[in-house]
């Protein structure tokens, strides 16, 4: 069997695609169109439907701009719910600023004790090349999330409003991410040097010191008190002074972050279902609880989203956005391009085969802020609140199909009360630890 490609092959496959056409026609459209706009489904949008039996109301749509943020965003979305509630307001936002200035700190403090922790390892290999990776990525995961605002509590948008390089990270991230490798460099030769493991974590301590300075020159210095004023939507005026960030998440939001798990959905061969897992070396802040996921089948993602949603709160979620959706139109759907008859083939991988070939992974955290039920009580579509500003979508809400919700939807957050006992029970489990660069340690941006 020949190896190379002949020019006798090139002139039968260029008989083949002069034979039909079709492929003339779809010549014509994508290469003076591009491959999405020439395969756009107008079936699939037109029957995009913004309505839903289930649906929560919230305060103005946010933007988290040249950022990779999404995972932030929508936590802090999920809180804002909250606030707006309680506090009777049209609007509310949450500092996404302040959550990342202490994200971006932690993550740095993390990065060196993964250096500290791996000194032995050969630099080229797998594990320090792939901490090297990324350093500091703008991405995260709920896990991380929680350790913040335990750690750090939370303040108004007002208190430490947005700067050029929280709404684009991109300058500040490649620099700092400069000086992490360079820092890396240096307590390796340091410790091939002899330096003791106290006098590595001695120079440690002063480059976290830069890195406190960086940030506070990218994002400002974060506050330790506030004043928290606000006006309902029946015009009356709330003020309390002098609020720690502690203090205001206690007393305005009070969730308990610990009552909330992440559920996945892998089926892959190597991650049996009703189990715990973690990933090695993810992370943000070192003595916070470490990322932990229950994989379940995807029915029972979706059970437990809709119990939390008819009870009045929304659900954080993740899954793979860049995969059939249309980002202008709001629409998240399996049918959205019909790339089978463009190309006059088709593309077949499940869920599993994606996963275990690279091909899909989670991209992006989003909000469910609604479903709706069809006369048997099963869901066909899905309300999602995004990040990107209110211009894509419907003011900034897209409408998920319940069959991309099967095929790119990876995780959820819900409060474990809409677990059952065994589900609890298997979540809390000793978790089985999956190798650093596993699909599931991926970070939505």
């Amino acid at each position: 069997m020949k190896q190379e490609v002949q020019f006798q092959d090139l002139q039968q496959f260029e008989t083949n695609f002069d034979a039909s056409r079709a492929n003339a026609v779809a010549m014509c459209a994508v290469t003076g169109n591009g491959v999405k706009n020439s395969a756009q489904n107008q079936k699939a949008i037109r029957e995009t439907v913004h309505e839903f039996s289930i649906s929560l109301e919230q305060g103005d749509i946010t933007n988290q701009k040249k950022s990779g943020r999404c995972w932030m965003f929508a936590a802090l979305n999920c809180l804002r719910f909250h606030v707006i509630h309680t506090m009777n307001l049209k609007t509310f936002e949450l500092s996404q600023n302040y959550t990342l200035f202490y994200d971006k700190l932690e993550k740095s403090n993390y990065f060196l004790e993964s250096i500290l922790e791996t000194l032995d390892e050969p630099t080229e290999g797998r594990l320090v090349s792939y901490l090297l990776t990324a350093p500091l990525n703008d991405g995260g995961q709920w896990d991380m999330f929680c350790n913040l605002v335990n750690k750090y509590g939370l303040v108004p948008k007002s208190a430490m409003p947005e700067t050029a390089c929280s709404s684009e990270t991109r300058e500040m991230a490649r620099t700092m991410t400069t000086k992490l490798r360079e820092f890396a460099c240096t307590l390796r030769k340091a410790h091939q040097a002899g330096k003791s493991m106290e006098e590595l974590r001695e120079m440690k301590d002063s480059m976290m010191d830069t890195v406190y300075r960086m940030l506070c020159i990218c994002l400002g210095k974060p506050p330790k008190t506030f004043d928290f004023e606000v006006t309902d939507k029946d015009g009356n005026f709330h003020r309390d002074l002098g609020l720690t960030p502690q203090e205001f998440y206690k007393k305005y939001i009070g969730m308990n972050l610990d009552d909330y798990v992440s559920l996945i959905h892998a089926p892959t061969k190597d991650k049996p279902f009703g189990k715990s897992y973690t990933v090695q070396f993810l992370g943000n802040v070192k003595e916070g609880r470490c990322v932990r996921y229950l994989n379940l089948d995807i029915e029972e993602l979706k059970k437990a989203a809709i119990a939390q949603m008819k009870d009045g709160e929304p659900v954080w979620f993740g899954s793979d956005v860049g995969q059939s959706s249309s980002r202008d139109g709001g629409l998240l759907d399996t049918n959205v391009y019909c790339m089978d008859l463009l190309f006059d083939t088709t593309f077949g991988m499940t869920k599993a085969e994606r996963l275990d070939y690279g091909e899909s992974l989670m991209t992006h955290a989003m909000v469910l802020m609604g479903v709706n039920l069809d006369e048997n009580g099963k869901p066909n579509r899905w309300r999602v609140e995004n990040s990107w500003g209110k211009e894509p979508g419907k003011d900034g809400y897209y409408v998920m199909t319940d069959d991309w919700f099967n095929e790119f939807t990876y995780q959820i957050v819900v409060n474990k009360k809409y677990l059952t006992k065994e589900q609890v029970k298997a979540y809390e489990s000793e978790p089985i630890m999956l190798q650093p660069w596993d699909p599931m340690g991926s970070l939505a941006e």
